[in-house]
Formats: C-alpha cells, structure tokens, sequence
C-alpha cells in the first residue's frame, strides 16, 4: 500500500500569483510560503494588505511584490519585463486576479437591460485577456523551468446560468459579463493545455460562492441549494490550487476543478 502523499517543497521556485493581496490570494501565499516557494504577488494595490504573510522565518521563501493593474496593458508588459529581467525564472503562474465589480459601479448590477458596454469590457479585459497575455507572454520562461504549470481560477458561473432567484431583494446581482469573461477562461485553460503541452501544464479551479458577509437572504438561499450546506471558504479553495500547481498533479492539463460543495450538481 502505498503511503499518503507528502506536501512538495518548492524551494527555489518562482510563483507569479495576480490578485495576491485580495481574498483568496493572501491565505494562498501563506499556504505557499510553507512549502518554500518564492512568490512574486502581483496587485493593482500600490502596497501589501496587513493579512499578507511577509516574514520569512521558519521558511526558505522570497517574497516580491509588484504593483499592476491587470486592465491596462501598458502596465501587463512592464509587469512581464519585470518578471523576465528582475525573476529570470517562472514555474508557475496562477492568474486569481478577477474583475468582479460592486453596486456602485455604473452598469454592472442593474438587470441585464442596463448592463453597461463599458462594465462589460472592463471584465473581459481582466478576466480574460489579461490571462491571455500574461500566459503568452511568459509561457517561454515556464518553458524553460521544465516543471511549468498554469492555474486559472475561474467559477462555477463559467458553466452554470445564474439562478437570479437568490437575487432578489439584494443590492447584488450576477452581471452577464463575469460569467462570460469566467467562461473565455476555461475555454483558454483548455486551448493553452494543447499548444503548450507538453513542457507546461495548465488547469483551473472553479469556485463555488465564497462567504465574505453577503446579504443575509442571499447566503440563507445559496445554502438551501448546496448540498454541504454551507458556503465556500478561501481554504477549501487553498490545496486545490496548490495541487493543480505542484508535481501532485503531474498528469493532469487541461482540467477545471470545481470546488462548490455540490451547488452544480442539481
């Protein structure tokens, strides 16, 4: 019988996590740091939040931080010179940045109608095409690392409809753009999974909704559909990511695994 699969130590390996200072990214580099891994945490913030782990005692981690926003190109291309001339190494890449908006934002949570072109371009150019041309840009350094791996964290709404029912009587609400823009993340995980196979392996996780204070009618509804009965937590979301970006899941490309506690199944 085989023995339970130890954590990998990636000491001397570089990670790009966009979105690093955001919900999921901080509890993502902790996890990270205690396996070793150099992580350069990428962020429209212009510095670190008070949650993102930058000791490195107790760790071999070097920890960088880079200030871009992912929705202007200009920025991406000083971002990726930085990576190729400051890093000169990259083994994996996890594009978690996301555009998600709020109710404030003109055109993006009002009914489908007087959803805005604007608010739609905003998340098709972080949500997707910045995946793109970070991938592309970059695949060469994962090339050379021999051991490349691509995360993209894309969500349940790639292919599932909103059920705008758990909606009602919220300020919130699913704009079509986010789903769409999740949806081009998973056909892109899928198209670069073949044309850069085999030196770089590239996967997704989808999450389920994330518990982060919402609207109490909204949560009550979204656990009635839930099979687990409750709502996702950034660590259910934290080793599955780190599965799909370690030797762990060595045969694996072009995958999206869903972590929803069972909410798509119905």
């Amino acid at each position: 019988m085989s023995s339970r699969p130890e954590l990998p130590d990636l000491t001397d390996q570089w990670i790009v996590i966009t979105g690093g200072n955001g919900h999921l990214g901080t509890p993502l580099i902790a996890a990270l740091t205690r396996i070793n891994a150099n992580i350069l945490i990428v962020d429209k913030q212009e510095s670190l939040g008070p949650n993102v782990p930058v000791s490195r005692s107790g760790n071999k981690s070097d920890i960088d931080y880079y200030c871009c926003d992912l929705e202007k190109e200009e920025q991406r291309n000083s971002l990726i010179s930085y990576i190729s001339q400051s890093i000169g190494r990259l083994d994996s890449l996890i594009n978690n940045a996301a555009f998600v908006g709020d109710s404030n934002l003109e055109g993006w949570s009002e009914p489908f109608n007087e959803q805005s072109l604007s608010a739609w371009r905003r998340a098709i150019e972080v949500n997707l095409t910045a995946p793109f041309h970070l991938s592309q840009a970059l695949s060469p350094l994962l090339s050379a690392s021999q051991i490349g791996t691509i995360v993209n964290i894309t969500s349940i709404y790639a292919h599932l409809g909103p059920d705008l029912r758990l909606y009602e009587g919220t300020e919130m609400n699913n704009p079509v753009a986010y789903g769409v823009s999740k949806a081009g993340l998973t056909q892109l995980t899928r198209s670069l999974a073949t044309v850069l196979s085999p030196s770089i392996r590239v996967n997704a996780i989808a999450p389920g909704g994330i518990f982060r204070d919402q609207d109490d009618a909204f949560v009550r509804r979204y656990i009635d559909r839930t099979p687990l009965k409750r709502m996702a937590s950034e660590d259910d979301l934290i080793w599955a990511t780190i599965f799909l970006c370690t030797p762990m899941s060595s045969y694996m490309t072009g995958q999206t695994l869903t972590v929803d506690g069972g909410f798509g199944v119905w």
